[in-house]
């Protein structure tokens, strides 16, 4: 075989996958149904080869973009010689057809880890889930052959030279953001598999959420992580200085989080009290059919975006098709089997199962309000009613507030027990916690600023308020266990886990309320030579050069900061135009600390010589992403709790619970989110 031909192995290999995926959607579900252990375990060996194959399929595709073979439109599109080999290899998934292609990879690696971890499960329940996993593979698999094959050629005049990677993600974001962003994505997609199966099986009971929890739980860590590194790649990359803009494509990617973050907690609540599992099903379809609602966006040619990958109508009405035939199929069977499951546990509306309602009602709400901002435009637009632009001010307006009312509840959750809680119980374990985040909420803002700002009183008090309600359930719970060690390995790394998710969110809320109302920026016209002051610092534009890059050049200026007298830093913004596509492009520097950063770009050349410089003070920003890397560390420590390794039994009827012990102390979820 010849190198030449490569591109049609990929291409053949891709085809082999989808088959594969054809019998592993069809043929375990059967033998479930028909009891023939036979037809089973079909499902394991199918998905094994699924997984080879599309790795075979993207490794193909990798090795067209490193070797330039421009014979392939999709490399022709989307690379260049003078493109840089890092950004190449990530250059495999910085366009529609390639980024999908690692969503199916994602997928079959989904597919490739539920059947190497989860052997220990009933062979059904396990065929089940995966004919589930086969059936979301065909639906992707026929989406990337049928509309958008990676591998489609130009012969006989193979250009000479490509187009170039779009130089917005000519960037270690690309390398990152994305595979981390599709494996919070695609693992919604076993959590919806592992509901999906229970609910043909009729099995949903404790041992399903416990099957289904560590899955949720890594899912949602990798979409935390995802998120938190588009913003951080967003914030620098883009030279305005933000974190978030309330973009549609970022929208898409916020409301599965929101609702895969109640799933998590409603797992919970389901495995310890077996209640809400009607409601955990429900969360489970919405979150997988919101991640399908987001890849529609992105790809549909429905709205404009930096994030948007594709504008062909065709591929849109496919996902449409594809997310219609999910959340149907998976409505007619909740609505077959939801009338068979009553939860028999009683609970009082001062209890924590109480308190966890009401925080996953307000977090779908939450979703909610996104989803109604985020689409009503294109529902508009569609109807020939007008263009209407929905941003900001919408959507602080109605997020603020709506998330204020959860975080109270997230500090009552670890104060409450189940079944029920004394309201004087109740007053007396949060009734300090309260007094000092008043308090020191209230000061705040005369500390930071010098005068009242109600809100940084709002989100400073809520963020202690978490965190006090937090450290005194710890507190409580080490009170007879001991402050050492031992004490606190007893508690679990399921609760540990929440633990850091609650951190993480508080770390967040600091991040975010002070960077968005202590932001200093300054726009001037600066000359070598010329000094701009802002606050305590001094910028002194020093000097303006040219320089070169690989598949780029620049106009780089350097930009001194002091302090009084003290240099604090050196920076090197840029303006570069890439040769390929004769694109501009700014290019910030950053000096960046864990408190504040200072944050320099180029604007356009002005009269004389001189250039429009943009400065900004930043406040506590890194918290943004620091927080979200501490929430996900938090998600995958509870997904490796012990517990989870617990061989399920085989017998039919039997399920496997957590002992009595082990459920007081690993206490399940004690917040009411994260």
């Amino acid at each position: 075989m010849t190198e030449l031909m490569l591109p049609e192995l990929g291409h053949y290999a891709l085809i082999l996958a989808l088959v594969m995926a054809l019998v592993q959607a069809v043929v375990p579900l059967l033998g479930a149904q028909l009891k023939m252990t036979g037809w089973m375990s079909y499902g394991t060996p199918m998905v094994w080869g699924q997984f080879f194959f599309v790795s075979v399929s993207l490794f193909m595709l990798g090795y067209a973009f490193v070797t330039d073979d421009f014979s392939v439109a999709y490399v022709a599109s989307n690379s260049n010689t003078q493109l840089p080999t890092p950004y190449k290899i990530s250059a495999v998934w910085g366009g529609h057809e390639g980024s999908l292609l690692l969503w199916v990879w994602i997928l079959a690696a989904w597919s490739f880890a539920v059947t190497l971890f989860s052997r220990s499960l009933p062979e059904d329940m396990l065929a089940r889930v995966v004919a589930v996993l086969g059936m979301v593979s065909v639906g992707f698999l026929s989406f990337v052959l049928h509309t958008s094959n990676p591998f489609n050629r130009i012969l006989p005049q193979i250009p000479r030279e490509g187009s170039d990677l779009n130089p917005l993600l000519q960037d270690f974001g690309l390398i990152v953001h994305p595979p981390m962003l599709y494996m919070g994505y695609v693992g919604f997609s076993v959590a919806f598999a592992f509901a999906i199966a229970a609910l043909i099986s009729g099995r949903l009971d404790t041992a399903w959420a416990r099957w289904s929890r560590p899955w949720t739980s890594v899912a949602w860590a990798f979409l935390t992580l995802g998120i938190a590194l588009g913003s951080w790649w967003a914030y620098y990359e883009l030279g305005w200085g933000g974190w978030w803009f309330w973009d549609p494509v970022e929208n898409a990617s916020l409301m599965p989080w929101l609702v895969g973050t109640a799933l998590m907690h409603s797992l919970a609540v389901t495995e310890k009290r077996g209640v809400f599992k009607n409601w955990t099903v429900l969360l489970a379809i919405f979150a997988f059919s919101l991640s399908l609602l987001g890849t529609f966006l992105v790809r549909s040619g429905v709205l404009t975006s930096v994030h948007a990958f594709a504008t062909d109508p065709e591929r849109g009405y496919y996902i449409l098709a594809l997310l219609a035939i999910t959340i149907g199929g998976s409505f007619v069977l909740y609505a077959l089997r939801a009338p068979d499951i009553k939860a028999k546990v009683r609970f009082t509306w001062m209890s924590r199962e109480a308190f966890l309602l009401v925080n996953n009602i307000m977090l779908v709400i939450v979703m909610a309000t996104v989803l109604l901002g985020t689409i009503y435009p294109l529902i508009l637009d569609a109807l020939g009613l007008g263009k209407i632009s929905v941003g900001p001010p919408y959507f602080n307006a109605l997020f603020v507030p709506l998330m204020s009312i959860l975080a109270v509840f997230m500090g009552l959750g670890p104060a409450s027990r189940w079944k029920n809680t004394e309201r004087s119980t109740l007053i007396k374990r949060v009734w300090l916690s309260a007094a000092i985040s008043v308090v020191a909420g209230a000061a705040l803002p005369f500390i930071m600023g010098g005068k009242w700002n109600g809100y940084v009183f709002l989100g400073m008090m809520l963020a202690l308020w978490i965190f006090l309600t937090q450290m005194r359930d710890i507190a409580d719970k080490l009170k007879h266990k001991g402050w050492n060690v031992k004490g606190l390995m007893s508690l679990g790394r399921s609760y540990w886990g929440m633990v850091l998710g609650h951190v993480g969110a508080v770390i967040t809320v600091v991040g975010m309320t002070l960077v968005a109302n202590y932001t200093q920026e300054l726009d001037a016209r600066m000359l070598p030579g010329s000094k701009v002051t802002m606050g305590e610092f001094q910028f002194e534009l020093t000097d303006i050069r040219h320089v070169d890059g690989p598949n780029w050049t620049a106009e780089q200026s350097e930009i001194r900061i002091w302090e009084g007298d003290k240099l604090v830093s050196v920076l090197y913004p840029q303006k570069r135009r890439y040769t390929a596509r004769n694109q501009v492009m700014t290019e910030a520097s950053i000096d960046w600390g864990l408190f504040r950063d200072l944050y320099v770009a180029m604007g356009e050349p002005l009269e004389g010589g001189a250039w429009a410089v943009r400065v900004q003070h930043k406040p506590f920003v890194r918290w943004l992403w620091i927080g979200g890397v501490v929430m996900t560390l938090g998600g995958l420590l509870a997904a490796f709790d012990k517990r989870y390794r617990q061989k399920a039994m085989r017998q039919a009827g039997v399920t496997v619970q957590a002992t009595e012990s082990e459920n007081k102390d690993t206490g399940a979820v004690t917040g009411a989110s994260a």
